[in-house]
């Protein structure tokens, strides 16, 4: 029996060891909750300390809920609760669920914008230790944009621990915009800052190192460590602005490129000057959303972009190769009655479309993989762009084995080239003038489908290039696809090039005087086509 006494002491006395145990790690959480009880502004703020020091598994949970006004307390016990999304009461302390509590009996704890900003702050330096990589990431590139001085000690607690390469870079950075930020420190600190935010090389990283170069106790080591690195910061962001309007350049080039690649085609062949060419690029649009609006509902619809680029070539090469017959064709020979014919068409077009569609822009919604965008260093890329860049490589190319490897391509070459001596090898002339007006036209129905992601779809999509168009075909020369190619690459970079010192207006202003007098020394384009007829 004493024996039993004994051991009955000692399980007393280890349940009492273990409880003191539980109770003195709890003791941190009661304590910081104790702050929020104490319902004053002050006391708040020194609980969101606390509770962050306390490492407590429910303070992500606590501080959620004091930010979206969900957590209260008891004036009596001085127990902190927080209201779940199902308005039930958990413990604040240890996130079980709490038993006969109401809430009616609680008080909200209450916030105002310094709490509030306060709380972001908190759940930042909570975020920066998270199991979540993502989480981490984010807030480690929130320290930097903030460089709060405050977040110093969790940014440090935060890279001692962290393991991931690309996190503890952010981690760096972000301590260095804080050094930088605050003017204070030993040089050694800020020389080491200066150099990581100089090898950050952005915006965010130049202010960050004009204001350490401007601190007022900066020794002159780190103002002219300041000034040598703004100074490359300037050069490293001025080359790749260079490059983002190259990008901008050529992206402007594949839209000119692609709306112009049939009026080259067409203008070549015919020498028919086509002011109906932007109403086959609307067209070709029109028919991207109706053929969207058809598949929404079907398996296809995740493709309808696929299935409209044929679908566009065909109405639109249909509805170039009954103009042609119906209008063009008996037009051949005179210049100006031409214009005016197509330029009436174009009037009657845009008539039907708003008059079958009406006038409003018509949504034609981009797949996902054209949604977004994505940085090359200091360079932007968004994804619809690109792959516009992309299906304009695409079209150019297959245009060129069309024209270059099949028997049509053969004779409307020789057509082209010379038209009394291809009509005298035995060439139908005016069904190869059919066929390549309708597949000019098609090829600027396919523009259209490109378009429709980037450009409202509405009557007047057609206009805002056939001005463009007319300029490319003329500048890269006649009929030559190849000149079309680099005088659309040309004048999109020029374009985006000269918007930044001239404005868009007085940009393409300027472009159009430069092409006013090329022409007058070269009349023929950059690339000139070859042959007897031509020549002569």
């Amino acid at each position: 029996m004493p024996s039993t006494r004994i051991v009955a002491a000692l399980l007393a006395l280890l349940a009492g060891i273990g409880a003191g145990l539980g109770a003195a790690r709890a003791a941190p959480v009661d304590d910081a909750l104790a702050h929020f009880a104490a319902d004053k502004f002050p006391e708040t703020d020194v609980g969101i300390d606390a509770l962050v020091a306390s490492g407590a598994p429910t303070a992500p949970a606590v501080l959620g809920a004091l930010s979206d006004g969900r957590l209260f307390f008891d004036p009596g016990s001085r127990k902190v609760y927080v209201v779940d999304a199902a308005g039930t009461l958990d413990d604040a302390a240890t996130g079980a669920k709490a038993a006969d509590v109401t809430q009616g009996g609680l008080k909200k704890v209450r916030l105002n914008n310094a709490i509030r900003s306060k709380i972001a702050a908190a759940v930042g330096g909570l975020d920066l230790v998270s199991p979540d990589r993502t989480k981490r990431l984010a807030a480690a590139d929130t320290a930097f944009a903030a460089h709060d001085a405050k977040a110093r000690g969790a940014v440090e607690a935060a890279l001692a621990k962290e393991e991931d390469p690309a996190i503890k870079a952010m981690l760096v950075q972000a301590r260095a915009a804080i050094v930088a930020a605050s003017g204070t420190g030993p040089e050694a600190e800020r020389l080491d800052a200066i150099a990581t935010l100089k090898a950050r090389g952005d915006g965010d990283a130049l202010n960050l190192v004009d204001q350490a170069g401007a601190a007022p106790d900066a020794s002159p080591a780190v103002k002219a460590a300041a000034a040598s690195a703004a100074a490359a910061i300037r050069f490293t962001l001025a080359v790749w602005q260079a490059l983002q309007n190259a990008w901008y350049g050529l992206s402007l080039g594949s839209v000119l490129l692609l709306a112009a690649i049939g009026l080259a085609i067409t203008f070549g062949v015919m020498g028919i000057i086509n002011m109906a060419h932007g109403e086959m690029v609307m067209i070709g649009a029109y028919t991207t959303y109706v053929v969207q609006q058809a598949l929404a509902s079907s398996a296809l619809g995740g493709a309808s972009l696929l299935v409209a680029v044929p679908a566009a070539f065909l109405v639109a090469g249909a509805v170039g190769i009954a103009i042609e017959r119906l209008i063009i064709r008996h037009l051949y020979g005179r210049p100006l009655e031409t214009l005016l014919a197509t330029w009436g068409v174009s009037l009657i077009l845009q008539q039907l479309v708003r008059t079958v569609f009406g006038a409003d822009n018509r949504p034609v919604a981009a797949p996902a993989f054209m949604a977004g965008s994505f940085h090359v260093g200091g360079l932007e890329i968004t994804a619809g762009r690109m792959w516009i860049v992309v299906f304009t490589v695409g079209v150019f190319a297959a245009l060129q084995i069309v024209l270059r490897a099949t028997p049509f391509g053969l004779r409307m070459r020789a057509v082209t080239q010379n038209r009394r001596m291809a009509s005298a090898m035995g060439i139908s002339t005016g069904r190869i003038d059919a066929l390549a007006f309708g597949l000019g036209s098609g090829i600027a129905g396919i523009a259209g489908v490109a378009l429709s992601q980037i450009d409202n779809v509405s009557p007047n999509l057609g206009q805002s290039y056939i001005i463009d168009s007319f300029m490319v075909v003329v500048f890269g020369g006649v009929g030559n696809l190849w000149g079309t190619l680099v005088a659309a690459l040309s004048l999109g970079v020029a374009d985006k090039f000269l918007e930044p010192f001239a404005g868009a207006v007085l940009a393409k202003i300027a472009i159009l005087v430069f092409i006013v007098l090329f022409i007058q020394k070269r009349p023929r384009g950059l690339f000139a086509l070859r042959g007897r007829a031509v020549e002569a």
